[in-house]
């Protein structure tokens, strides 16, 4: 049976996102439900992934520390209700480093499917931005758009074709569990 892999951006999907960026472990706030969902998924036999854009680190605005400890404090609330979090992947550039991994350009997907040696082909991303719609795209996942975080503003946008649209991650977790 082929591996049941799940892809999330961070910001805006799992918590709460900020233009001011998320910068300490007391600004990382889950956005409700996110938690539960993900814990859920793990729980029914998914494998759910996080693939994040940290150019806050090239700006000096948090070091690694900081941000392990968020991830550490999401993996431990995820844990608290009886699942986990699988690989975690982060880009640390900024938007002129000229890196593979900043989405939309699809690296940290790809190591995503790497590090688990599946296919990346309809795989769901979920995002809230048009960089994360572009970066499924490109590695033909199925893009998933949620309306939390920047997710309004990215639907006044156009959307690549058949992009999958939901409230949050809540509602993204009930539709691949029903």
């Amino acid at each position: 049976m082929a591996m049941k892999l799940l892809i999330l951006d961070r910001d805006g999907v799992v918590n709460y996102d900020s233009d001011a960026y998320i910068k300490s472990l007391d600004e990382w706030i889950p956005i409700p439900g996110s938690v539960e969902a993900i814990a859920r998924l793990s729980k029914a036999g998914w494998t759910v992934a996080v693939a994040t854009n940290q150019s806050g680190l090239a700006r000096g605005y948090y070091d690694l520390p900081t941000l392990e400890a968020m991830h550490a404090k999401l993996r431990e609330l995820v844990a608290e209700q009886g699942g986990e979090v699988g690989l975690i992947v982060h880009c640390p550039h900024g938007p002129d480093d000229g890196c593979a991994c900043r989405k939309p350009k699809p690296g940290m997907l790809q190591q995503i499917a790497a590090h688990y040696g599946v296919p990346l082909h309809g795989v769901w991303f979920v995002g809230d931005s048009s960089g994360d719609l572009t970066a499924a795209c490109a590695v033909d996942c199925q893009p998933v758009l949620v309306k939390t975080g920047k997710g309004e503003r990215t639907l006044a946008k156009a959307l690549p074709a058949g992009t999958l649209v939901f409230d949050d991650l809540a509602a993204v977790a009930a539709q691949l569990l029903h």
